[in-house]
């Protein structure tokens, strides 16, 4: 047994590894993406459950992330027996999940529309990083929202993914993104979803704290301006409404000595969010390339703590049998 979980740090860190390097190289496909064949599951489970219901939407978290739980730990089981095939299998689960590569090259397409002073077009691609009504914002806020989807996601996309990863290994992947996906897909406060969306909306908070909190350490330690970080961390992640994108924010705010937060535009709701790094200027369309450096900065060295500590653990197990 503990010769099995030996190998079994050893698979996770290697394939993580060579997920994550894939990521960096190949991006996400632009059509067939395994999470977008989630999300339509997801739908299709959707509309056979659906009720202005918590117990309905209950049911729909549970099948959902389940599935994705279940199917991890059938794959990974199906290969245990051989190294090779787990590190691809973790390897190709990894690069399913992790999505800091597209996140970047989303991210970067806005900042060029916003360079070369096309703001329709900014205003145009907006939407493939965050739910924000783009028509209203003119290039400051456009900037101000691709940073903070940027930080979010970091902690979505990269660290929460990997976090779980080195947890529970494919299953902690497959899970995790399951969980945040069902979140954007119903967690949200519509008139629809505030009752069948909740237990997704919840669950995506409790699999998200450890990885929020890593994200903000590593911004801490990777941006320019670590006292910063921890200045606007410390004053003004409790102030935000989501307790995971709070510290998130706030530390990418402080290290890249900008202002987040304030007025904001979702689906025709206006909500007045509290300002993070209140003494930090206003964004502008430069911040986007700082912030997307440093969400990938933040990533190599989530890679490295996860599976530094699975390596680590695995050394551990070997020196004691």
């Amino acid at each position: 047994m503990g010769a099995e979980r030996t190998s079994a740090d050893r698979v996770f860190a290697c394939g993580a590894a060579a997920g994550l390097a894939a990521d960096l190289l190949l991006a996400d496909p632009r059509r067939g993406h395994p999470v977008a064949a989630f999300g339509r599951a997801a739908g299709a489970v959707e509309r056979l459950l659906w009720r202005d219901h918590r117990g309905r939407g209950a049911l729909h978290t549970a099948v959902c992330a389940g599935g994705a739980i279940g199917a991890g730990l059938l794959a990974a089981r199906a290969v245990r027996r051989s190294p090779a095939a787990s590190v691809a299998l973790t390897a190709a689960a990894t690069w399913a999940v992790v999505g800091g590569t597209s996140l970047g090259r989303e991210a970067r397409a806005v900042g060029d529309a916003l360079a070369a002073g096309d703001l329709g077009a900014a205003r145009a691609r907006l939407p493939h990083l965050c739910g924000r009504d783009p028509q209203a914002l003119d290039e400051a806020q456009i900037a101000r929202a691709v940073v903070e989807s940027v930080a979010e996601n970091t902690s979505d996309a990269v660290v929460g993914a990997l976090v779980w990863g080195a947890v529970a290994g494919v299953p902690g992947l497959l899970g995790f993104r399951a969980v945040n996906t069902l979140d954007a897909m119903v967690g949200h406060r519509s008139p629809r979803y505030l009752r069948y969306g909740w237990a997704s909306a919840r669950l995506d908070d409790v699999a998200g704290w450890p990885g929020a909190r890593l994200t903000a350490v590593l911004a801490v330690l990777a941006g320019p301006d670590p006292r910063g970080a921890v200045r606007a961390w410390r004053a003004d992640a409790d102030k935000h409404p989501s307790p995971n994108a709070g510290p998130v924010e706030a530390s990418f705010a402080g290290a890249l000595g900008v202002r987040l937060g304030g007025t904001l535009s979702y689906a025709g709701r206006v909500e007045h969010r509290p300002v993070l790094n209140g003494g930090g200027r206003a964004v502008e369309f430069g911040d986007i390339e700082r912030a997307v450096r440093l969400s990938r900065r933040v990533g190599v060295l989530t890679l490295a703590v996860c599976a530094g500590a699975r390596l680590v653990r695995a050394a551990t197990r070997g020196r004691r049998t």
